[in-house]
């Protein structure tokens, strides 16, 4: 039958079982690895987060520039907006195309639904536009993405990023 010291009514002095010899070398390794890890797995998580930030942003221009793209083929064809057309001419105002691909409003807004992203990243162009036929082209340009890691601390410039659309009706009748 084994006994524990407890058991046999023994005391004992924890103090005699820690070994109090240390290997002067490997004072502070422990230390240095943990810093390390530390350091490379905070560089991974880090990374991965900007890497999200920037697929997210890259998903977020190509939608602004499809909306405004079919914002601009479903609108009433009027240039400026509210003047009446026989459909060969262009659709809604440049302007509201372009609020459209960045606050999501026609009336425009003060939040862009992207950060950094303006009217003057935008450029619609139409192409023999009319009732059923022609295009309209919306391409957001020369964004840049600024990264928020502190050590990176620097800009990118995204491609461009472009939705064509045939003409559809236009809000007119033929």
């Amino acid at each position: 039958m084994s006994a524990t010291g407890r058991e046999a009514g023994l005391r004992i002095d924890w103090k005699m079982i820690r070994t109090t010899g240390k290997n002067s070398d490997q004072e502070g390794a422990t230390l240095v690895e943990f810093a390390i890890g530390a350091s490379v797995f905070l560089l991974a998580l880090f990374a991965l987060i900007e890497f999200g930030r920037v697929l997210w942003t890259h998903n977020a221009l190509a939608d602004a520039a499809r909306r405004a793209a079919r914002y601009a083929v479903n609108q009433p064809a009027s240039t400026p907006a509210g003047v009446k057309t026989s459909g060969q001419n262009v659709g809604p105002s440049i302007t509201a195309i372009r609020n459209v691909a960045v606050y999501g409003d026609p009336a425009g807004g003060t939040q862009p639904l992207v950060n950094n992203l303006t009217t003057a990243n935008l450029d619609v162009q139409y192409t023999d536009f009319g009732v059923g036929s022609g295009t309209v082209a919306v391409t957001v340009t020369n964004y840049q993405f600024q990264f928020i890691m502190p050590f990176i601390g620097t800009t990118i410039t995204m491609p461009n990023y472009q939705s064509t659309i045939t003409g559809e009706c236009a809000g007119t009748t033929p």
